[in-house]
């Protein structure tokens, strides 16, 4: 197997070892998310696989789909389809899921003293913030199931940080049970201030058809995404506050509305503030 394009910082070097060891890869951008779909497969139009519960959604040769593109395919991970990603990756990333696989990222040192306390020792890999305890067995990926926690399984993706120290446990009944035990939080959105344009009137924003149904129709655009969670998200926020961020209309419930709907899909409290400030900004908000 030849690879025509030189990639550098031995990104593809790792990923072939990670792949022959049954860690299905995938290369990291800047910013640790995945390459975005080609324009074959942008918004999901080549239609992938039902439910998109396995690797490899679609006959596109390229690494799309986010965590549903990683493999342990050789030929795939070292295909000229692949060297464009690989000469432009930030990272190598796998598929815990797909390998049996369940990481528990703990975000902050905090968040490390609750492990330490409360599971059982694990194979441990330090992280840029905290550390990831890896466990055998697979699992149902939640963000934020406690401050600072995230779990990465099945449907997700982990940054590789390197093989880490100390022997790899079963998956414990404490972390299985997290995802149930721990609510995941809805922490309130800020008003949009702005004011009516024009001052005249009543906004037409404020008819209870015309907003509920745009904030029920962004509720189902992020509920139904089967992919690219995080640009779903950040894109209707945009649309919403497009249609709604400057007459005033949209209150703490409409925006909680939209966060709660994002949280269910895995995202964090974090990540939908975010999404929602930058979304703001862009606009001029």
């Amino acid at each position: 197997m030849t690879h025509p394009v030189p990639i550098p910082r031995d990104h593809l070097s790792t990923a072939l070892q990670l792949a022959a060891d049954g860690l299905p890869v995938l290369p990291l951008r800047q910013g640790k998310v995945p390459f975005g779909n080609c324009r074959a497969c942008a918004r999901n139009r080549c239609g992938g696989r039902p439910n998109m519960k396995t690797p490899g959604p679609c006959a596109c040769p390229q690494p799309c789909h986010g965590w549903a593109a990683a493999t342990t395919d050789p030929d795939v991970i070292g295909s000229p389809a692949w060297a464009r990603e690989w000469r432009n990756a930030a990272a190598v990333a796998y598929h815990p899921g797909g390998a049996g696989l369940a990481v528990v990222d703990l975000d902050t040192e905090a968040a490390v003293t609750w492990a330490r306390a409360t599971l059982p020792p694990t194979r441990t890999v330090p992280s840029t913030r905290g550390e990831h305890w890896i466990y055998r067995g697979a699992m149902r990926s939640v963000n934020g199931v406690r401050e600072g926690v995230d779990l990465k399984s099945s449907m997700s993706y982990a940054r590789w940080l390197g093989p880490g120290t100390g022997t790899m446990s079963p998956l414990p009944p404490a972390v299985r049970e997290l995802p149930a035990r721990v609510p995941l939080p809805v922490r309130p959105a800020h008003v949009i201030a702005a004011s009516v344009p024009g001052g005249a009137g009543v906004c037409r924003h404020r008819t209870p058809t015309y907003l509920d149904r745009g904030i029920a129709m962004a509720e189902a655009r992020i509920t139904e995404a089967s992919s690219g969670i995080h640009a779903a998200v950040y894109s209707t926020f945009l649309a919403v506050l497009s249609a709604h961020g400057r007459c005033g209309c949209l209150t703490d419930t409409h925006v909680a509305r939209l966060f709660t709907a994002a949280q269910a899909k895995g995202e964090t409290a974090r990540h939908c503030t975010d999404a929602w400030t930058n979304a703001r900004n862009r606009l001029g908000l």
